[in-house]
């Protein structure tokens, strides 16, 4: 069994700084790429970053500057560090997370149930 849980999501204002959390846990033998989307109400879900294994990092071009991805592979958490926030930046922030599942035979895709992000004006 493999979970992976989102948090750190809350409200704030407008110029204001979140950090996410994204941990995988259970039976996994190794972590793959990571990546960070969002989605807001009536809107199509976004790539918002991107980290491989070894840490090479992406992101989309509305948040460069102001968001920065990491990871800790011993602890198997992924992070979204957040400054900058802006009103659009609102909605629903999942994780993605590539995982080899002890007893599979190849690399699956994960997502937790996502953390709500509000960025008031």
């Amino acid at each position: 069994q493999v979970q992976v849980v989102e948090s750190g999501g809350g409200l704030v204002q407008a110029g204001g700084s979140l950090r996410l959390s994204c941990v995988a846990s259970g039976r996994i033998t190794t972590i793959g790429d990571i990546t960070w989307y969002r989605q807001a109400a009536e809107k199509e879900r976004e790539l918002v970053a991107f980290i491989s294994r070894g840490g090479t990092t992406n992101y989309a071009d509305f948040v460069k500057g102001r968001f920065t991805i990491s990871r800790d592979n011993v602890e198997r958490t992924a992070f979204l560090q957040m400054h900058s926030l802006k009103p659009e930046d609102t909605g629903v922030y999942h994780c993605n997370v590539r995982i080899l599942a002890i007893g599979t035979g190849g690399f699956s895709d994960y997502r937790g149930p996502g953390t709500q992000v509000t960025v008031s004006s």
